[in-house]
């Protein structure tokens, strides 16, 4: 009750405190009673339904002994039965590791005896699934059960505040609803070379690493470090990509993968080129946000940028705009992760790679004879086809490769 009253007055850090003042006495009851004294091997599983969603708690024993438990959270349509999701949910989790002799469940499966069947012809043995009525394995059950109901009860309320957070979100920049898909875009490079840019995803389950995507810069006609040309870049190819993949779209409904609001980690500058983008591809269903840091760059003092209006500010203390800086943080750790990455394999990559004709044997020669890479691309025309194994056609076209193509020795 505390933890909810808490999360309902939107003092986050009291109501996670309690939170995990929870789950340490949940551990600290789970270690009662569960480690069964006729039970050599078997894997059980309890599923809880509430509020429209699934946890399934699994434990394993080998043994003898509590090997340890896992919650995972289906998605499922909430009209299922929970025996039927729990029946789809085991055929999947077997798929790829070994099954164990005995299964514990705790709802009886509607094609139970199938299943342990196709189960039992895929491993070296037979497998039992059972719904144990009474003694030590319907504990067992009945544990995990609770340890699923009170897993499945932290993450409702952790998103309950997470729907609390995109609500605050919707007020804070006039949205109609809270955004269920929010995009955030930064670049990265150092003195304009090997720039990247990167997408952020997050929404209602927190980041979705999964959607998370990496663009390399390609214009090859953009002036080093415009971070303006980046991110038009950027924002074209995304969007781009996506009208064509909405392009059969049914009465204007947009896919999942549309964003409701993309944050532009930058000022009035970068908005400016974020919303050109959008208007050139006939896109006024996104709602595009500036963020850009204050004076010194400091951190809560952000000022927020909205096509039409004076830039603002939110409270310091105000729990949204701790949510959007976070989302900057993870677009920012994940841009600077991005460009390092592409910087060392661009470090460890021969600049002779990149002409044409230049096979490993010839590679060979004009480092044998020049000692480094860097050598050949300030070598005459004259030392160059003086290298044994290297023509003059082939001197040309190595010579032109680093000079632009300017010609003369």
């Amino acid at each position: 009750k505390a933890m909810e009253q808490a999360s309902d007055a939107l003092d986050f850090e009291r109501a996670a405190l309690l939170r995990d003042r929870l789950a340490a006495m949940s551990h600290v009851q789970a270690h009662q009673g569960i480690n069964p004294g006729n039970i050599e091997e078997a894997d059980v599983f309890a599923i809880h339904q509430e509020g429209g969603q699934f946890c399934i708690q699994v434990f394993f024993f080998r043994t003898g002994q509590n090997w340890g438990n896992r919650a995972y959270f289906p998605k499922a349509d909430a009209a299922l039965d929970a025996a039927e999701v729990l029946q789809s949910f085991l055929a999947q989790f077997y798929d790829d590791k070994p099954c164990p002799r005995l299964v514990l469940v705790s709802h009886a499966l509607p094609e139970g005896d199938l299943l342990a069947e196709a189960l039992s012809a895929r491993a070296p043995r037979k497998v039992e699934i059972s719904v144990p009525q009474r003694g030590e394995k319907r504990g067992l059950t009945d544990h995990a059960l609770t340890n699923a109901r009170e897993a499945l009860g932290r993450r409702l309320a952790e998103s309950a505040s997470q729907n609390k957070l995109l609500q605050g979100v919707a007020d804070a920049f006039g949205l109609p609803e809270p955004p269920k898909r929010i995009e955030t875009y930064d670049n990265s490079h150092i003195m304009g070379t090997n720039a990247v840019g990167v997408m952020v995803v997050a929404g209602p389950e927190g980041f979705e690493k999964g959607q998370y995507r990496k663009f390399n810069i390609k214009s090859a006609d953009l002036t080093p470090g415009d971070d303006y040309a980046m991110m038009r870049e950027v924002l074209t190819r995304r969007f781009t990509r996506l009208l064509k993949e909405n392009a059969d779209e049914v009465n204007g409904e947009r896919d999942a993968a549309w964003p409701d609001l993309v944050l532009i980690d930058g000022g009035k500058g970068q908005l400016s080129a974020a919303t050109a983008v959008l208007e050139e591809l006939g896109i006024d269903d996104v709602a595009v946000v500036g963020v850009a840091k204050g004076p010194d760059r400091d951190a809560g003092r952000e000022h927020f940028f909205m096509p039409g209006k004076e830039s603002f500010r939110l409270e310091s203390r105000d729990p949204v705009l701790y949510y959007l800086q976070r989302l900057r943080d993870e677009a920012h750790r994940f841009a600077i992760g991005t460009h390092r990455a592409r910087r060392k394999s661009a470090m460890a990559k021969n600049p002779l790679d990149e002409i044409a004709g230049i096979g490993p044997t010839r590679k060979r020669a004009l480092l044998m004879h020049f000692g480094s890479a860097k050598a050949v691309s300030r070598a005459g025309l004259s030392d160059l086809e003086a290298t044994p194994g290297i023509n003059r056609q082939m001197a040309r076209l190595i010579y032109d490769h680093f000079h632009e193509g300017s010609g003369g020795a």
